[in-house]
């Protein structure tokens, strides 16, 4: 968590404080003044206002910038909006990934419903209240673009009449040999599904079993740490099986069996052993029968930093990827994401193989929850950056819908992402949905069914 962010957390904790206050002023004002029958109604209304409008978690104003630095190199043109088209200043510039920079301020409406724009067929999602830079995706749209024929129009929120767009040229990495590094099982499928299943020599490489929060299973009888063994063998199954849904087979994935939350500690001390913190095990090799071929953590089992390292080593030299596909280290927050990217560049420095390309990607994000945002099948828009990040160059790919059906397919596969939600998040949903407009799709209720089955996928590009 950044200095900067937890400024805004204690400012928005203040805020709320004064407004409760505030607030059961008003309540006692009203039970003297109009009756206290009143009291539990206002407690209900505020109630239901909180969680329409203010249960997102944004550490961050919306009035903010977002800040983007892209290589110098990278082609772009100032472009006009008139009558709710982009023209072009001069011809397209060749590549896939296609970027705007607008500014984008909420109307009135726009602090209650979310603010959106339509990209001709596509729809990208906003902040209530937004009023900064935003990067709208256009990827995809290069054809109606080079036409002047591209229409792009704001609901509940204003276009400026000028910006920049932004071209960026990538090779389709899918037709390279791509290894997906996973934290946990689920990672791969959020990220990736789109680029792995359309490649024909990809390998998928998880990290950790995903055994600890397994409160659901201690339904079925068992104890904590029965209930955390059983969810780290159904999960680390889900990593080798699930892929072959996108045509990768068991004979290129790999689950490494590693304990969730523990990478972190295993890189500060790189000998010692960190055993999972609720299924009581401390051997990798429970989770690891069904992998393709030997690797050096399989000789005593422990669960070390060196052991990983050496792992992702023989890992790379057994596979050659050309790409690998890690989490974003700065922009992705999980401390198992971060660090699995950590234990990548030094299997990497290691190795006898040397990849040329880091695709990396944030399937979690420091300051907002919900991104991206808007309904599932929209268009990616680029995520908040209020703190310029290191410079990179975007690959955006397009997922057919029939790519996007398998996806959400896949996801539901996932022993993580099933389930019905909590009463509370139904009830959430139910006022969100009356008085946000907000909508969810019906292939899954994970949240992860909205954010992740969309129109695009994003990642950033690091040459090695």
């Amino acid at each position: 968590m950044t200095a900067r962010k937890q400024q805004l957390l204690k400012a928005h904790r203040r805020s709320k404080r004064l407004f409760l206050i505030a607030f059961l002023i008003v309540l006692v004002a009203a039970g003297f003044g109009l009756g206290w029958w009143l009291v539990p109604v206002l407690l209900v209304l505020a109630w239901g206002a909180h969680e329409a409008w203010f249960a997102d978690h944004l550490f961050y104003r919306a009035s903010d910038d977002y800040q983007y630095q892209f290589p110098g190199d990278t082609a772009r043109q100032s472009v006009k909006l008139d009558g709710g088209v982009v023209h072009l200043s001069e011809p397209l510039a060749p590549g896939e990934t296609l970027l705007l920079e607008l500014q984008i301020k909420a109307t009135w409406l726009g602090r209650w419903r979310d603010p959106y724009v339509e990209l001709g067929n596509d729809r990208q999602d906003f902040e209530r209240g937004v009023g900064g830079r935003r990067f709208l995706n256009l990827s995809g749209q290069a054809a109606a673009l080079g036409e002047n024929a591209l229409t792009v129009r704001g609901r509940h929120c204003t276009l400026s009449s000028s910006g920049t767009l932004w071209v960026m040229s990538n090779p389709d990495y899918a037709q390279q040999r791509v290894m997906v590094i996973a934290p946990h099982a689920d990672d791969a499928e959020l990220a990736a599904f789109g680029l792995y299943s359309r490649g024909e020599k990809a390998s998928i490489v998880t990290l950790t079993q995903g055994e600890i929060e397994a409160e659901d299973f201690q339904r079925l009888g068992l104890d904590k740490a029965q209930a955390a063994r059983l969810k780290g063998r159904l999960r680390s199954w889900d990593s080798l099986s699930i892929p072959l849904w996108g045509g990768v087979p068991a004979s290129r994935c790999v689950q490494l069996g590693y304990y969730c939350l523990q990478l972190p500690a295993m890189a500060e001390e790189p000998n010692t052993s960190f055993g999972s913190r609720e299924s009581g095990e401390n051997d990798v090799r429970t989770v690891r029968q069904h992998n393709p071929f030997d690797l050096p953590g399989d000789v005593d089992g422990a669960p070390t930093w060196i052991n990983l390292v050496g792992d992702l080593r023989q890992l790379l030299e057994h596979f050659r990827p050309e790409v690998v596909v890690t989490p974003h280290p700065e922009l992705d927050p999980h401390s198992d994401h971060v660090a699995s990217t950590r234990a990548l560049l030094e299997a990497i420095a290691a190795s006898t193989w040397q990849p040329s390309t880091l695709l990396m990607y944030a399937n979690h994000l420091h300051d907002n929850d919900r991104w991206p945002m808007g309904p599932a099948g929209g268009g990616i828009a680029l995520p908040p950056a209020i703190e310029p990040l290191p410079t990179d160059r975007l690959w955006s790919p397009l997922l057919s819908a029939d790519v996007q059906l398998d996806k959400a397919m896949a996801l539901a596969m996932e022993h993580d992402l099933q389930g019905p939600l909590g009463f509370k998040r139904q009830l959430r949903r139910v006022i969100q949905q009356v008085l946000a407009g907000r909508r969810w799709p019906v292939t899954g209720s994970n949240e992860f069914f909205r954010k992740a089955v969309r129109r695009h996928e994003l990642f950033w590009v690091r040459d090695l």
